[in-house]
């Protein structure tokens, strides 16, 4: 059965969702970041995605504190993503109490050092992220587009467990993951987890991929706008 991971996006401590990793369209919510972690804790959701938005455009995390509570208070493995550009880095987020740590920029500026992580901490633990826009990766926060291809960048870690993709036109817009994106990808290699990430707008979307053997899905602004229900989770869950 596909794994339902929803997302906490972070700026300032506070829960948001961009549209199409647009920080001027950020939409604040009135929830605590601990609170929506409960929710899911209590719907029976075992994983959680959290990203520091502000790391993101950052030299290294900045909510490591939300992580903390988050990880203190809850028995949800928690993967978090967004300013990991060091090993200190690395080695805060899990010492903050993250299972999982998702590297994106990087991987694409620093391949050997990436390389290196992945060996350290094994890829159990460390998460290639890559973001798609118009075909290439993009990297710093979504704010610039690197000249590689998501082929690129997997050709280069043979070693790598698992991918987090995110189809950044389609994140935030409610309209549907890009299927046949995440469906090859899945074909081509599979001995990679993909984790499908952008535009998830209701259960039929999630219905149609577990229907196209995809393994990850990041649920966000659809909980928050009520298009998925966590009481439709908690549902999904039991009959799965």
């Amino acid at each position: 059965m596909i794994e339902i991971i929803p997302a906490v996006d972070i700026i300032g401590g506070r829960c948001v969702r961009l549209s199409q990793g647009d920080y001027n369209r950020a939409r604040v919510y009135d929830a605590p970041p601990l609170d929506m972690a409960l929710r899911y804790q209590d719907a029976g959701v075992t994983r959680l995605h959290l990203v520091d938005l502000d790391g993101a455009k950052a030299d290294g995390p900045v909510n490591l504190k939300v992580l903390e509570e988050i990880a203190s208070k809850t028995s949800l493995a928690i993967e978090i993503g967004g300013g990991i550009k060091s090993e200190d880095a690395l080695r805060a987020v899990f010492d903050c109490g993250a299972q999982y740590a998702i590297c994106g920029s990087i991987a694409v500026r620093q391949p050997e050092l990436f390389a290196g992580w992945i060996e350290l901490f094994g890829p159990e633990r460390v998460i290639l992220g890559a973001d798609l826009r118009d075909g290439k990766v993009s990297i710093s926060g979504w704010l610039s587009d690197s000249d590689l291809t998501i082929h690129d960048l997997i050709g280069q870690f043979p070693a790598i467990s698992q991918i987090i993709c995110t189809d950044i036109s389609r994140d935030g817009m409610l309209q549907g993951p890009s299927f046949d994106l995440y469906s090859e990808l899945q074909g081509q290699y599979p001995g990679i987890d993909f984790t499908v990430s952008g535009g998830i707008s209701s259960m039929r979307d999630i219905e149609q991929l577990e229907a196209r053997s995809l393994r990850k899905v990041i649920v966000g602004k659809a909980i928050y706008e009520n298009r998925i229900t966590l009481k439709e989770i908690s549902q999904w869950l039991q009959n799965g």
